[in-house]
């Protein structure tokens, strides 16, 4: 199963307090042939020149154990703006999902490398993702569970 979810209404007053939980966006491809789906900013997002913020989404996913979402700043951002994801691509693991510390929230943290000012408006696509399978090696054993959220397990 893959599904993109909003988070639940007390995670999203706890990480987003001065946000619209109603006005929350699924993300969706915009085209039949688009591999990423979009994600819209949840609010009005300013990046100086050299800034680095961290960006709540506002979603979850849900997905397979032999998959991941991986995240991109939308090609326009970077071309148009200088602006780049910190990690450079952000990998949302199956796991993440129904984590007890976050609830499963999608954060991005971007930078703007650029010499303007960039706006990211409310209900603008900012961010994209792609679910991607992946492969394990066959003597990989691992009987770890996640506990945390962003670098968790380290």
């Amino acid at each position: 199963m893959r599904k993109f979810e909003k988070i639940t209404r007390d995670v999203f007053e706890r990480d987003i307090p001065d946000g619209d939980y109603d006005s929350l966006t699924i993300p969706r491809r915009s085209t039949k042939l688009s591999a990423g789906y979009d994600f819209i900013s949840v609010t009005n997002v300013t990046l100086n020149p050299g800034e680095r913020k961290i960006i709540p989404t506002g979603i979850r996913v849900i997905m397979n154990d032999n998959e991941y979402l991986a995240l991109y700043i939308r090609s326009s951002y970077g071309f148009k703006y200088n602006v780049r994801m910190c990690n450079q691509v952000g990998i949302i693991d199956a796991d993440y999902y129904g984590n007890k510390d976050n609830g499963g929230h999608i954060f991005v943290c971007l930078q703007n490398e650029g010499d303007k000012v960039v706006e990211i408006k409310k209900g603008e696509k900012f961010i994209q993702g792609i679910f991607t399978p992946f492969l394990i090696t066959d003597d990989d054993v691992v009987n770890e569970k996640r506990i945390g959220g962003i670098g968790s397990t380290d």
